[in-house]
């Protein structure tokens, strides 16, 4: 491996760390598995690792997955599908195609694309034939379309998201972190296949976003607002005053980052809107 790619990974935990907040715990097993994937020590019959980040809305589970994605692969995005929209029977047929010569949305979102990630949100909603064609991915790297074409997914990372035990959490906010994650991935193992948990390389527990947390999270919401303005040309201050407006504002105890990025996001472009009318 080149050495500018051996220092891109020694720089890794201290990417994810400026752009995760709240969730030291999870870089160290996120950038293990990583890095074993870039260096080329995983399996070749599997993904190059797999994950599932399971805790509330809003607390970076996504948010890991599109930096880390960014960061491995230039700029690329996660090829992401909404589990909320395959609950039916028919959606095996919606994401590998219904007839022959069709590929499906997955095979459309992977026709020639070869590495990257494959992230799948709240997993739990997922029809369980779905998650038949999970089995598949995680254990041999690889998927069948209804074209009849065999799509390698050895140069994938896989991600899951859940909401499973999400609410427990919350109940636990005061508990010591290490009862959180028992308890949740106890509910993990009761709601989802013990053979679709057992081939996940990396199973985490995010934990829910204090105050403070969600401050820092704003401070960064609004630098990474103001960069991208400045990039259209367009200058605007933000004062102190304003940061905890837009935390009050933002906050939410259940919903996590959400309402905070909505917030800065209506709050700044608001003034830059008011100062280009003026």
């Amino acid at each position: 491996m080149k050495a500018a790619n051996l220092e891109l990974l020694r720089r890794l935990p201290e990417h994810l760390s400026e752009n995760i907040k709240g969730q030291d715990h999870v870089i160290l097993p996120v950038c293990s598995v990583l890095r074993r994937g870039e260096l080329g020590l995983a399996n070749t019959r599997r993904p190059r690792g797999s994950f599932l980040f399971v805790g509330p809305t809003g607390v970076g589970k996504t948010e890991i997955t599109n930096v880390f994605t960014e960061y491995l692969f230039t700029d690329a995005k996660p090829v992401r599908f909404d589990m909320s929209e395959y609950q039916t029977h028919s959606s095996v047929e919606k994401l590998i195609g219904e007839k022959v010569g069709d590929v499906g949305l997955l095979g459309r979102a992977l026709a020639n694309v070869d590495h990257g990630t494959l992230l799948f949100d709240e997993i739990e909603k997922a029809h369980p034939l779905v998650l038949d064609l999970f089995l598949q991915v995680l254990e041999d790297a690889a998927i069948t379309l209804a074209s009849g074409e065999r799509k390698n997914l050895s140069g994938f990372y896989v991600v899951f998201t859940s909401n499973i035990g999400a609410a427990e959490a919350m109940r636990m906010r005061s508990a010591p972190f290490a009862s959180v994650q028992r308890t949740v991935l106890s509910r993990v193992n009761q709601q989802l296949r013990p053979e679709l948990v057992g081939r996940v390389t990396e199973k985490i527990v995010f934990a829910s976003l204090d105050y403070a947390t969600q401050r820092a999270i704003c401070a960064q919401m609004i630098e990474r607002e103001l960069a991208r303005l400045r990039a259209l040309g367009l200058e605007i201050e933000v004062g102190a005053d304003a940061l905890e407006l837009l935390v009050r504002e933002g906050y939410h105890r259940g919903l996590g980052a959400r309402p905070m990025r909505a917030a800065v996001e209506r709050y700044i472009q608001e003034r830059v809107v008011r100062g280009m009318l003026a």
